[in-house]
C-alpha cells in the first residue's frame, strides 16, 4: 500500500446498494448501441457502493440498437412514442416499471442515479412534445416517475446534476446516512438504538437544518409514546427531509463555532485566536471546509473528546471521495 493510500474507514466497510441506469456503468444498452459511462460513478464512488443496474428500455423487451423515443401529450401523464414509426410504448414501459419497482423493494436501495435527458429514466426537464409539436422541458421519465412515486424517501439524482460538486456531496451524504440508519436502527428498531443514532448525528443534522433537528429531538424525547416501528418511521422521514436541505457556509460556521465551544477551557489565547481566524477564512471563502475541520479534529484527538469523535459530521462519507476539499 502506497504512502498516500489507506484502507477504507471501518465506518464505510459496508457497501450500500444504489440503483443506477445501466448505461452509466459503460454497458452498451443505449438506443444507438452506445453507452454513457461516468468514470466518477464507476471508478470512484463505485469503490464504496454496490451498483444495482436498471435499463428500462432493454428490460421491458426493446432491442439494441432500437428506434429513439420521446414523450408527448400531457405533462403529468405523457405518452412514450417512437420517433420515426410512432409506436406507442407507454403501456409496455409502465407495466414493466410497476413490476420492477416492486422487485427493487428486495434490494434495500439507499439511492438511485438516473440517466439525464432520457424519456424513461430522466428525473426532470425531459422534453414533452405538445399538440403544436413544440417541446417543453417539464417532463419526468416514465420509469423515473414510477420509481420516485414508489420510493419517495430514497435519495435520487441524475448523472448530469452530479457534476455539480455541491449536489454531488449532498446526494452522497444522504445515501451513506440512510445506509447507517438502515444498518444500525431499521432492522429491529428500538428506542435505545434510535437515541444512540440521533446522538451521533446531531452536528451533521445541525449543518442541514437546526429546525428539523429540534423536531427530531422532541420526537426521540417522547419516543415511548409510540411503537418502535412507528417512531422509527417518523424519524426516517425527518432525517431525509433534513439532509435534503443543503448545508450552507453559514450553517457549517454555526456547527464549527459549536464545536469550538467544547475546547474553551483547553485552548490558550493563541490557539483560540488561530481557530477563530481559520473559521473566519472559511466563512469568507478563502479556505475550504476541510481546513477548519482538520484543526478541530486535531483538538478532538489532543483533548480526547469522545463526544465529538463519535459525531458523523466529522466523517459523513469516505475520505477518498474528497467531497469537502471544495466546500
Amino acid at each position: 500500500m502506497g504512502a498516500c493510500q489507506k484502507p477504507t474507514d471501518g465506518e464505510f466497510a459496508h457497501k450500500p446498494k444504489v440503483g443506477i441506469s445501466t448505461c452509466l456503468l459503460g454497458e452498451r444498452v443505449r438506443y444507438d448501441g452506445g453507452h454513457k459511462r461516468d468514470r466518477f460513478l464507476t471508478d470512484t464512488l463505485g469503490r464504496f457502493v454496490t451498483w444495482v443496474p436498471v435499463c428500462p428500455e432493454v428490460e421491458c423487451g426493446l432491442g439494441v440498437p432500437r428506434e429513439s423515443m420521446h414523450l408527448e401529450g400531457e405533462v403529468e401523464n405523457p405518452r412514450l412514442i417512437t420517433t420515426r414509426t410512432r409506436q406507442d410504448c407507454t403501456n409496455r414501459m409502465s407495466n414493466w416499471a410497476a413490476g420492477r419497482v416492486r422487485e427493487l423493494e428486495r434490494e434495500d436501495l439507499v439511492g438511485f442515479v438516473f440517466k439525464s435527458k432520457s424519456p424513461s429514466s430522466g428525473m426532470e426537464r425531459i422534453p414533452v412534445w405538445d399538440q403544436s409539436k413544440m417541446p417543453r422541458k417539464v417532463g419526468v421519465g416514465v420509469f423515473a416517475r414510477a420509481f420516485m412515486r414508489h420510493f419517495p424517501l430514497i435519495p435520487a439524482e441524475e448523472d448530469g446534476r452530479l457534476h455539480d460538486l455541491g449536489l454531488r456531496e449532498n446526494f452522497i451524504e444522504r445515501i451513506f446516512c440512510l445506509s447507517r440508519y438502515r444498518t444500525q436502527v431499521h432492522p429491529r428498531p428500538t428506542l435505545g438504538k434510535l437515541v444512540a443514532f440521533h446522538a451521533r448525528h446531531k452536528l451533521q443534522l445541525m449543518s442541514h437544518s437546526p429546525k428539523i433537528l429540534k423536531e427530531m429531538g422532541n420526537l426521540v424525547a417522547h419516543g415511548k409514546q409510540l411503537t418502535p416501528r412507528e417512531l422509527c418511521g417518523r424519524y426516517e422521514r425527518h432525517l431525509l427531509d433534513a439532509l435534503k436541505l443543503h448545508a450552507t457556509v453559514a450553517k457549517h460556521v454555526n456547527v464549527l463555532d459549536h464545536m469550538s465551544g467544547y475546547f474553551k477551557r483547553d485552548l490558550d489565547a493563541t490557539d483560540k485566536i488561530e481557530l477563530r481566524e481559520i473559521i473566519r477564512r472559511y466563512r469568507c471563502g478563502l479556505v475550504p471546509l476541510m481546513v477548519p475541520l482538520t484543526l478541530l479534529m486535531h483538538y478532538v484527538n489532543r483533548f480526547d473528546s469522545s463526544y465529538l469523535r463519535d459525531q458523523t459530521y466529522l466523517n459523513p462519507h469516505p475520505w477518498e471521495l474528497k467531497l469537502r476539499n471544495h466546500a
